[in-house]
């Protein structure tokens, strides 16, 4: 295309859409609302993987000596470790809970829960969870998304296709990928842009796979049209090119001259000032900013994506929460500061600087040197003041707090305070310690998984097939079982439920208790005891320990078993009386023939 003198606008070649440019201008106005919250992330980011100072703030400082402590990593490795743990306390993460009395059937509910056990094991879904917890932690915000996924592979020798994982799937969402309005009342109420960014091959590869996504191929071939049409130019055929900027590239012409292709997905309600027209529950993708690839209503049952979030502290009229770590950079600096400043003392003080007054020969320095001084002339050594070798003070008392601001006190990772402590204070100390941890973790788990994992069994009702064979492990035996799941086993009403960590610290509790009330006085009274149950008791302990599902508590099962076993033994008496056989042998082994 030839130019001529006359620079060209880029909106003349792009001639956007204005439906297009409103979502793209929304999604700008967003992202710079939140600049300066990146920023901190980033700087937070930086002392979690640095190996040094040189990569941090601390960079500023001018000291000789750039040791870093990873105080901040440690505390997030605690954090994660301890949160995973709390969620995952066994191999059964979930619970069905039904809202009438078909719903609540006992076949109803092993389906379901073997149904979704099997799909999130075979999806990756602790995987995913421990990413989200990697985001709740390092940017107080976490994000995902459900899709169905009906994976094919076909061999590219034998043309033979192979069907791989089907069902529902946990997606994490990139704290940095996606916008919002931090002003709305919730976040279910707020409109969401998703950005993406794909290679032009992926995105064509999707279309001609799965046409029910309902990308518009004409668009398609609208924006390669576009990208030939740029591949000639330069940057200095254009006017005002400086104010159009993509994420992760130079400027507009360097973005259609790659390979790859921005997509902004939108979600929610929008209003179309052009046409005058209210479109409720859509989803909208742009691509290059500038043309709708796909309009098309959201497909969920409750109208709304299925997008979720959960914040670690939140904030009042902010979306955006903060994380445990926000408020320790600081001392991780001073922490820093004060290890290099020591460290720094310490060089001073082996290697101190020299005051050379008067005629001195030059000479080296070092231990058994002679130095030669002219008249009035002195070689005198500057020492620091070592006050500043107690920095290790400070340093311990800054990491103690860190890690009590944090929620994650040394008693919730296995150390023990010092003193003296009976059995009762010791578990008022743990009680107490975790009790900022406890409250955290059983947030993210009610606020966040419960509604993700609802949606993901929403999501596989509405896509599955007719059936679909899955492989459950028989608890008494140890076996491996496949049952069929249909549409209809798992079409119930009542809600998942995951039992990590909620559930994990209340029957730690009451299993507690229940201890210290057997070896005490008071649960030894007789008078006490003659109205407790012993059979709710067992079943009681039954359910703290998760044991139902190997069907250990039956009523008078162990005098059932007692009886059965003084049968055996009557017989066995009986055989060695009527065979003349000593009272010491086997009635099982067989008599040796006679002689």
């Amino acid at each position: 295309m030839a130019t001529g003198t006359r620079s060209l606008d880029i909106w003349d070649i792009l001639n956007p859409d204005h439906l297009a440019r409103h979502i793209s201008n929304k999604f700008v106005e967003w992202e710079s609302m939140r600049n300066q919250w990146l920023e901190q992330k980033a700087e937070i980011r930086e002392y979690i993987f640095a190996t040094d100072t040189t990569g941090t703030s601390n960079a500023a400082l001018p000291w000789k000596n750039s040791v870093h402590i990873p105080k901040l990593c440690q505390i997030r490795d605690n954090l994660n470790a301890n949160y995973m743990a709390a969620l995952f306390p066994n191999d059964r993460p979930i619970k069905w809970e039904g809202d009438d009395e078909s719903s609540e059937a006992k076949t109803k509910r092993e389906a379901i829960e073997a149904y979704m056990s099997n799909k999130m094991r075979m999806g990756g879904y602790r995987g995913t969870v421990q990413q989200l917890v990697n985001d709740y932690i390092d940017y107080g915000n976490v994000f995902c998304m459900t899709e169905f996924i009906a994976e094919e592979f076909e061999d590219s020798v034998t043309g033979e296709k192979h069907a791989g994982f089907v069902g529902p799937r946990l997606v994490r969402i990139s704290p940095n990928d996606i916008v919002f309005n931090a002003t709305s009342s919730s976040f279910a109420e707020s409109p969401k842009i998703i950005r993406e960014l794909r290679s032009i091959g992926s995105l064509k590869a999707d279309m001609q796979d799965h046409p029910e996504n309902g990308y518009l191929e004409e668009i398609f071939s609208k924006a390669m049209a576009n990208r030939h049409q740029f591949s000639g130019l330069s940057q200095g055929d254009f006017k005002k090119a400086d104010a159009f900027q993509i994420d992760g590239f130079g400027s507009y012409l360097e973005y259609f001259q790659s390979e790859y292709v921005e997509l902004l997905h939108f979600y929610g309600d929008l209003y179309d000032v052009d046409t005058e027209e209210f479109q409720k529950n859509r989803v909208i993708t742009v691509v290059d900013r500038c043309y709708i690839i796909r309009n098309e209503p959201c497909s969920t049952w409750t109208g709304r994506p299925n997008i979720f979030h959960c914040g670690w502290r939140l904030r009042p009229d902010n979306l955006y929460a903060m994380g445990p770590l926000d408020n320790l950079v600081g001392m991780q600096y001073r922490i820093d500061h004060l290890e290099n400043s020591k460290s720094d003392a310490f060089d001073l003080i082996v290697h101190p600087v020299m005051k050379v007054t008067g005629y001195v020969e030059d000479f080296d320095y070092g231990p058994g040197e002679r130095i030669y001084c002219g008249d009035e002339g002195n070689v005198e050594f500057l020492r620091p003041d070592t006050t500043m070798l107690n920095a290790d003070t400070q340093v311990a008392m800054y990491e103690a707090k860190m890690e009590e601001m944090a929620g994650a006190p040394k008693q919730a990772m296995g150390f023990r305070t010092p003193g003296e402590k009976t059995a009762y204070e010791v578990q008022v100390l743990e009680n107490g310690a975790n009790r900022v941890f406890l409250n955290k973790s059983a947030y993210f788990e009610e606020s966040f998984l419960e509604p993700a994992l609802n949606s993901m069994l929403e999501t596989a009702r509405r896509n599955m097939g007719p059936s679909d064979l899955i492989k459950v492990m028989d608890d008494q035996f140890g076996a491996a079982e496949f049952m069929k799941i249909t549409k209809d086993d798992i079409a119930a009403k009542g809600k998942l439920r995951p039992i990590g960590a909620r559930r994990f610290a209340r029957n730690a509790n009451i299993l507690q208790n229940l201890t210290q009330l057997a070896s005490s006085p008071l649960g030894q009274d007789p008078a006490i005891n003659a109205h407790i149950s012993g059979v709710g008791l067992a079943k009681l302990v039954e359910e703290l320990l998760e044991l139902e599902r190997f069907d250990l508590v039956q009523d008078n099962i162990r005098i059932s078993e007692m009886l059965e076993t003084e049968k055996l033994k009557q017989s066995a008496q009986q055989i060695v009386a009527e065979q003349g056989m000593p009272d010491n042998a086997n009635p099982m082994v067989p008599a040796p023939p006679p002689v």
